[in-house]
């Protein structure tokens, strides 16, 4: 006896609705390997709807004055707050994250990320009134774009979903999000609870819808004529066709794509105490995450001692059931990823050594073992690329100038780390490292204040903070005459 899927749906103008064609898609359990859900395999009609709910609503949206969103924003909060076991249940299942971890690392700083554009929604800055021409005074407006077209990637749903939409509501854009076709369920949760907000304060529903679907109703969303922006966090490639598609009508791209965090370590530093930390930021999430301290760069003199701490960290560390509170992460996220994972592994080069891992675990869902890879060259492919699982790789470094060689050897620019006690050092390193993002005796900490994003193949634009807010608006210049 089958026990019945169940049935998730687009949100839009403020109804949930099937696919105009009827088409689904199932949505898997990682833990279990089994469909539990489907979601409409939303289409051109699909689409079409949700970007005239969105243009429709956004006048309106657009004129409200600040103080007014940022009510919204505040009570989308609170709404999360109240709903969180509900928001928790959806993306531990959808995702197999361990429940606590959902429950500590992502509700509350999701919850302070909406209040932080919230607050956000009423500084809107521009350069002060001014005469720059005699018998004239020019003022800088500053204005939301229109409607956003969004995809979230499937690594960080919820969080995800949050950076996405905050920003562009707070700035007094409207939204279509798309999330990924493996995790739809917590972003249509999301829907259910601001769709709530916006009829309970007497705003169009129509200023946020979902659309759920694949890479083709992405790419339908971003080719669509009524969006003046894509924002997508996603791979490389899904970045660059997304760039190419909004080239066609020049739509603004936001971009926030893949990561190779190198993690620098200099042998002054406490080993014991970077072991610990540098493995929390690699395993954490499986390591599906494009900041993820997954490429160590560990000084010669100190690289055997380290090694070996850091394979008896990931010994110790441990992936299982969302219930157990002793788990750091759960499975990957599909069975693609796992495949991925599992070929860089497959694929590895003669002189790479497996201290640590290397192999799935269990016999359901998409679980793979802590892993550490040792004795690699800088371009080896697992240096090279995005491996996004739970493994770290480990390269021996002589000294500090061929340390950044190799820290900025590849063609991501995400984010980095150094650990080292020597200020100077440090300073330095922060200087060289070409990446968004520096940690210093650390790795992976974000706060709402500070922004989030990359350069080269890591894309473009931020999010979080006031320039990932400025993202969500553009600029207009209005001139007087003083003669009247």
């Amino acid at each position: 006896m089958t026990t019945a899927l169940r049935r998730l749906r687009n949100y839009i103008d403020g109804e949930f609705r099937d696919a105009a064609d009827g088409r689904t898609t199932e949505v898997v359990n990682p833990v279990t390997g089994e469909p539990y859900a489907t979601a409409p395999l939303s289409g051109a009609p699909d689409v079409d709807a949700a970007m005239a709910a969105a243009e429709a609503a956004f006048p309106a949206w657009r004129d409200l004055i600040p103080a007014e969103r940022q009510k919204v924003l505040l009570k989308i909060a609170d709404r999360f707050e109240e709903r969180a076991e509900e928001l928790i249940a959806a993306e531990s299942e959808n995702c197999g994250k361990p429940i606590a971890l959902v429950r500590s690392e992502e509700i509350p700083p999701m919850v302070d990320q909406i209040r932080f554009f919230a607050g956000a929604a009423r500084m809107l800055e521009g350069r002060s009134a001014g005469e720059y021409m005699d018998g004239f005074t020019s003022i800088i407006r500053r204005e939301p774009v229109g409607v956003c077209a969004q995809v979230a990637p499937w690594n960080y749903p919820m969080m995800m979903a949050v950076w996405k939409f905050a920003p562009a509501l707070a700035a007094g854009n409207t939204v279509v999000i798309k999330p990924s076709d493996t995790t739809p369920a917590s972003t249509v949760l999301i829907a259910e609870i601001i769709g709530g907000v916006l009829d309970e304060l007497g705003h169009s529903r129509g200023v946020f819808n979902v659309i759920c679907g694949d890479r083709e109703t992405g790419r339908l969303m971003v080719e669509h004529k009524v969006p003046a922006m894509a924002s997508i966090t996603g791979s490389v490639r899904a970045g660059m066709q997304v760039a190419e598609s909004a080239s066609k009508d020049l739509k603004r791209v936001h971009l926030e794509l893949g990561g190779k965090a190198p993690v620098v370590v200099f042998e002054d530093t406490d080993i014991a105490k970077a072991v610990e930390d540098i493995a929390t930021a690699g395993y954490f999430n499986a390591g599906q995450d494009c900041t993820a301290a997954t490429r160590v760069l560990v000084q010669e003199s100190i690289h055997d001692e380290f090694v070996a701490a850091l394979a008896k960290a990931a010994s110790e560390t441990k992936t299982g059931a969302i219930d157990d509170e002793d788990v750091l992460y759960g499975p990957l996220n599909n069975a693609n990823q796992l495949a991925q994972v599992k070929g860089f592994i497959e694929r590895l080069p003669a002189h790479a050594k497996i201290e640590a891992g290397g192999e799935q675990v269990g016999e359901k869902g998409y679980f793979f073992a802590p892993t550490v890879v040792s004795g690699l060259k800088q371009d080896d492919e697992i240096v090279q690329n995005e491996v996004f699982g739970p493994v770290i790789t480990v390269q021996s470094f002589a000294d500090e100038k061929q340390a950044v060689e190799w820290a900025n050897g590849v063609e991501y620019a995400l984010a980095s780390s150094v650990w080292t006690k020597d200020h100077a050092r440090a300073m330095r390193m922060s200087k060289a490292l070409d990446f968004g993002c520096v940690w210093i005796n650390t790795h992976i900490p974000l706060v709402a204040e500070m922004p989030h994003g990359g350069f080269k193949k890591s894309g473009y634009g931020k999010d979080l903070s006031a320039y990932g807010f400025d993202d969500y608006t553009r600029i207009k210049h209005v001139m007087t005459s003083l003669d009247g």
